[in-house]
């Protein structure tokens, strides 16, 4: 007894040494945490307060954080503009054609690259890959000569409509969703397929009734991926289209709001306020399926 007591009396001191290091790991935890915090909502806040004044109190010399006339008058006049609610309306249908669009064909090339294994399998995989990292500076040149070719060619014309960009989106999207899925098909066990086919399925049996099911946080990951790229993309938009009727949100509050050297702060905030909410309240539902489908690859077995 007496030296199970020297032992214990001997442990203490190393508990309260473990301790403090501990509160000390967790208080500069919250400190980089809080920075972290402050850093990334100054914007959105800053955009939010810049909504609520008026034109009159933005130019004007004072706090740019007080609000001292707050008002509606923004978002009343946005709403009932019919040019912003036609440029929400393409980005939403652009963006879930996009994502439907996507996830057939990403869903279906993951499963074969990641399940059906043949030669060149794994160098696919890989080469689908890279393609996401050309950036899209580079490649809205070459398609925009080859929608003139088939304008010229064809008399087709693909230039000036929302739908084009149906067209084009993919061509961002489905490289990196289908790079998600690969990972998450990976990850289930090999017993699954063995067992279905087997018992006389099909691999498309095996895919819809099978690995769907079970790889639907994934699924769901790459959903939030290519529906926040197609949300938010500006540049093919910008290039591809220019009649006020064919423009999406992210272009249609710059080019409307913006006459010459005459920014209409007030609704250029409130526009990009509004236009980040769909993505926003995605994210906040579904945040758990996103993180766990883009680390399922790092799980595999």
């Amino acid at each position: 007894m007496a030296n199970v007591a020297i032992e214990a009396a001997a442990a203490r001191p190393a508990y309260g040494s473990m301790s403090k290091d501990r509160r000390w790991a967790l208080r500069w935890s919250y400190f980089f945490l809080v920075l972290f915090a402050i850093f990334f909502l100054m914007p959105p806040i800053y955009m939010l307060i810049t909504s609520l004044k008026t034109s009159q109190e933005i130019s004007a010399a004072g706090n740019p954080w007080w609000i001292y006339n707050p008002t509606l008058a923004n978002y009343i006049e946005l709403l009932t503009q019919n040019h912003y609610l036609t440029f929400f309306r393409n980005s939403a249908i652009v963006s879930v054609c996009v994502v439907a669009i996507t996830m057939l064909i990403s869903v279906i090339a993951a499963f074969a690259l990641a399940r059906m294994k043949f030669w060149g399998s794994a160098t696919l995989a890989t080469g689908v890959f890279l393609t996401y990292l050309i950036p899209e500076t580079l490649l809205f040149i070459p398609l925009f000569k080859m929608f003139a070719w088939v304008n010229e060619t064809f008399d087709i014309q693909l230039m000036n409509h929302w739908w084009t960009l149906i067209i084009l989106y993919p061509s961002l999207t489905v490289p990196f969703a289908t790079w998600i899925m690969i990972g998450y098909f990976a990850s289930i066990p090999k017993e699954l397929d063995e067992a279905a086919l087997i018992d006389g399925a099909t691999w498309m049996q095996t895919l819809t009734k099978i690995f769907i099911p079970v790889a639907l946080p994934g699924i769901i990951a790459a959903t939030i991926f290519t529906f926040t790229v197609s949300w938010a993309q500006f540049l093919y938009p910008l290039a591809f289209t220019t009649s006020t009727t064919e423009l999406v949100l992210p272009v249609g509050i710059i080019t409307t709001l913006i006459k010459g050297d005459v920014f209409n702060w007030g609704q250029i905030m409130t526009g990009a306020l509004l236009g980040a909410a769909p993505p926003l309240i995605i994210y906040a539902f579904l945040m758990d399926y996103y993180i766990a489908g883009l680390t399922a690859g790092a799980t595999k077995g």
